[in-house]
């Protein structure tokens, strides 16, 4: 069909948040270091129209909630060559302790982090 599978989308949210978490000096890498992980907990993509293969896709992302166990990201899927937005979106994420599962408040420090992720 020449259309782009619509779960791939949920693999560029990922990426862009990730990315932008990274470009702020934290990995999720090192988040499961320091004990605690990131449980995606709620997702919402509206679709309105489809990329197709070869598409140059760009993913604006911004952290618009930043909580003590709790974060909350929103995306708007661009198609690049005429800025066409193919879908928008949004994730809420927990804090969890990977271990036990529960949710668990993130350190100061990365909370304090993330606020500036979420100013910028």
């Amino acid at each position: 069909m020449g259309l782009v599978y619509h779960a791939n989308y949920l693999v560029w949210l990922e990426v862009a948040r990730t990315d932008l978490i990274r470009n702020h000096g934290i990995t999720y890498a090192e988040l499961e270091r320091q004990g605690y992980g990131l449980a995606v907990a709620e997702l919402t993509v509206r679709y309105k129209t489809a990329a197709r293969y070869d598409d140059d896709i760009i993913v604006n992302v911004t952290l618009t909630e930043a909580r003590s166990r709790s974060l909350r990201f929103e995306y708007e899927v661009i198609r690049a060559a005429d800025n066409v937005v193919l879908a928008t979106a949004y994730t809420a994420l927990v804090s969890i302790d990977p271990k036990s599962g529960r949710p668990a408040a993130l350190p100061a420090p990365i909370q304090a982090l993330l606020g500036k992720v979420r100013a910028t």
